[in-house]
């Protein structure tokens, strides 16, 4: 998901039954699920398709972020892109962006590159929060080659102003749930400058 040229398709929202969830996601829904439904009229949902953030309407009373196939990392990606959403953005299907699929050319890939690094400082937080490991994710997989280095590069260094500015207010809350409930330690700033994210 991120702001680009093509608009969704009419959203697949099938969620996906609990034998098919990755190892973990249980725990991590029943994590989150209870902050984000008490404070934010919201849920994280695993979806049978590709990732959608749907606001409340009439015949859902409450916000759903649904992530792909029951993956662990997925639920986190969307997740981040929750977590930096303003208010008015919450209220728009995926957050009122556009999404450009696989294959994107040398100049989409940059745009989709620019939007992505905050949302993948975010996850990366949340991945070790959960003692997990982070990947950033180029998602571009028959679009042109492009270097990954700099992108990774840039999610590092948005991932140390975040340890020495601090996180959005959302960011940190879900950071704290989940350190606690996986029992992890709260990521630290020398934890990001070790080394660039793979």
């Amino acid at each position: 998901m991120t702001a680009l040229t093509q608009p969704n398709t009419t959203p697949d929202t099938q969620t996906l039954p609990k034998p098919h969830w990755e190892p973990g996601v249980e725990h991590l829904l029943s994590t989150l699920n209870p902050w984000l439904t008490q404070s934010w009229n919201t849920q994280l949902i695993p979806g049978a398709g590709e990732p959608l953030y749907l606001p409340a309407d009439a015949q859902t009373p409450h916000n759903r972020i649904f992530f792909a196939h029951g993956y662990f990392n997925s639920a986190l990606h969307e997740l981040a892109h929750w977590c930096l959403a303003g208010e008015r953005r919450r209220g728009l299907e995926d957050y009122g962006y556009w999404y450009c699929p696989d294959g994107r050319n040398a100049e989409q890939q940059a745009e989709f590159e620019r939007v992505e690094v905050k949302p993948q400082a975010i996850e990366w937080w949340l991945t070790l929060a959960c003692g997990r490991r982070f990947r950033t994710s180029l998602d571009n997989l028959s679009g042109e080659p492009t270097d990954s280095r700099p992108f990774r590069t840039r999610v590092q260094a948005q991932a140390i102003t975040y340890a020495e500015g601090g996180l959005p207010s959302r960011a940190e809350s879900a950071v704290n749930l989940l350190s606690q409930a996986f029992e992890q330690p709260r990521p630290t700033e020398a934890v990001f400058s070790e080394q660039i994210p793979s």
